[in-house]
C-alpha cells in the first residue's frame, strides 16, 4: 500500500518491482516506459520528495539491498571489469543503505573498512594516492587487466564515510572534497569551492546538490561559509529564492505536483534552500 498522494511518489512507489527494487540499480543503458530509471534513481528522488526508512517504498529497497549486500540476490546490472565489481556493489549498496538508516548492521563493516583506507590515505594532511593505492590493494584484490581504483570523490564514498571519520581525517577529507577539480562525481561537475556563475540555473541546482552531500559532516558547516553568504545574496525582496524554470530535472526539482505556477517553483526552491542553510548551521 501506497501511503504518500504525491504526484511524483505515486508515479515512483507504482514502479517498483516486487523484490523491492527498480530493476537496474546503477546504470540503464536504455530506458523504457515499465523501467524508466534506476533504483538509485528512485532512490534519490524518494529522498528528495521526502521519505524516509520509514516510509514503505524505502522499507521495500532498504531490504533489497541488505540481500545484495549479503549475496542473497544480484541486481541485473552488468558486472562491469574496469573495477572490482563485488567491491563497487557492496560500497553503493552500503553507502544507499547508510543515507537512510546509518547505523545499519550490515553496511557498518563496509563503511569501517572504507573509513581505514581513507584515514591512511590522509595521515600526512592530504591526500597521498600511493598511499590510497597500497591501502586498497590491501582489501581490495584486481579481478582483471587494468582494473581501475574506486576514487574517493564521489557520491558513495562522500556518504559511506559520514560519521565514520575522526575530527582530523575528516577536516581533510571534507578539504579534498570541496576542493577537488571536478566536484563530487555522479553528483557535479565543478569545484566546490568554486561558486556557480548563475544562480538561476541548473548548475548552480547540481552545486547545491553537492552541499547536500557533504553537510552532514561535523566540520562541513565552518567549511561553507562562503557558500551560506552567497545563496543568502540570492534571496529576493520577499526572503525567498528562485532558480527558474531550468532547474526542473526530474531528480531535485520539482517538489510540488506542478510548476504550471511560479509560485509553487519559489515555493520548492525556497523549501530546498532553507532546508540547506538549517543544515549548514
Amino acid at each position: 500500500m501506497i501511503e504518500h498522494s504525491g504526484k511524483w511518489i505515486q508515479q515512483i512507489a507504482g514502479l517498483q518491482h516486487d523484490d523491492g527494487s527498480w530493476g537496474f540499480f546503477h546504470s540503464l543503458s536504455q530506458p523504457t516506459k515499465t523501467q524508466p530509471m534506476t533504483t538509485e534513481q528512485a532512490l534519490r528522488r524518494l529522498r528528495v520528495l521526502g521519505l524516509s526508512k520509514d516510509d514503505v517504498p524505502i522499507k521495500r529497497a532498504l531490504q533489497y539491498m541488505r540481500d545484495c549486500l549479503n549475496n542473497k540476490t544480484q541486481p541485473p546490472d552488468r558486472r562491469e571489469k574496469v573495477l572490482n565489481w563485488d567491491a563497487f556493489q557492496a560500497h553503493m549498496m552500503a553507502a544507499w543503505i547508510r543515507i537512510f538508516e546509518p547505523d545499519d548492521s550490515l553496511a557498518s563493516p563496509v563503511s569501517i573498512m572504507w573509513a581505514g583506507i581513507i584515514k591512511q590515505s590522509f595521515k600526512s594532511g592530504s591526500f597521498d594516492e600511493e598511499i590510497y593505492a597500497s591501502e586498497y590493494r590491501k582489501r581490495i584484490p584486481v579481478l582483471h587487466k587494468g582494473e581501475r581504483l574506486i576514487v574517493p570523490s564521489q557520491f558513495y564514498m562522500v556518504n559511506l564515510l559520514c560519521g565514520m571519520l575522526d575530527e582530523t581525517t575528516e577536516n581533510a577529507f571534507v578539504d579534498y572534497i570541496i576542493n577537488y577539480p571536478t566536484g563530487i562525481f555522479y553528483v557535479n561537475n565543478s569545484r566546490i569551492a568554486e561558486l556557480p556563475a548563475v544562480f538561476a540555473s541548473r548548475e548552480a541546482s547540481q552545486y547545491l546538490a553537492a552541499l547536500e552531500q557533504i553537510v552532514g559532516y561535523s566540520c562541513a558547516g565552518r567549511k561553507m561559509v562562503f557558500a551560506k553568504q552567497w545563496i543568502l545574496s540570492q534571496k529576493d525582496e520577499y526572503g525567498e529564492w528562485d532558480m527558474g524554470a531550468s532547474v526542473k530535472d526530474g531528480i531535485y526539482f520539482p517538489i510540488s505536483d506542478s510548476w504550471r505556477n511560479p509560485k509553487d517553483r519559489k515555493n520548492d526552491c525556497t523549501s530546498r534552500i532553507t532546508k540547506l542553510l538549517k543544515a549548514m548551521e
